[in-house]
């Protein structure tokens, strides 16, 4: 059974705070810790993948296309992923995107539900 959109998001944004708790208090230059929040980073990744194209095109636009890219690079190249590049996507990205899925997840949100 194919998981909706709504399940993929809240799939995402669960990896993202999983990942948000790995940081806090730690060091990025820990490379335990940069393996933690690869792996989460690149679960949610592919967890909004999964999202039908119409729904991640609106949340992402051409922004996918570098988002996708990040995920590749994590899980095909994780022995020469640079921790400094994952601290700064950390840093500097980490917001937009669980901002879009936030955003994506209100939309889809049963009428009722708050």
């Amino acid at each position: 059974m194919k998981r909706g959109d709504r399940e993929l998001v809240l799939d995402a944004l669960h990896h993202l705070g999983v990942l948000r708790r790995h940081v806090v208090g730690r060091s990025l230059e820990d490379q335990p810790v940069v393996d933690a929040v690869c792996l989460r980073l690149a679960a949610a990744i592919d967890a909004v993948a999964g999202l039908s194209v119409p729904v991640r095109e609106q949340a992402f636009g051409r922004r996918w296309q570098v988002i996708w890219a990040t995920r590749n690079r994590i899980v095909h190249a994780y022995t020469v992923v640079d921790p400094a590049i994952i601290a700064a996507t950390v840093k500097h990205d980490l917001e937009g995107f669980e901002s879009a899925l936030r955003s994506i997840e209100q939309k889809l949100r049963p009428s009722g539900m708050s």
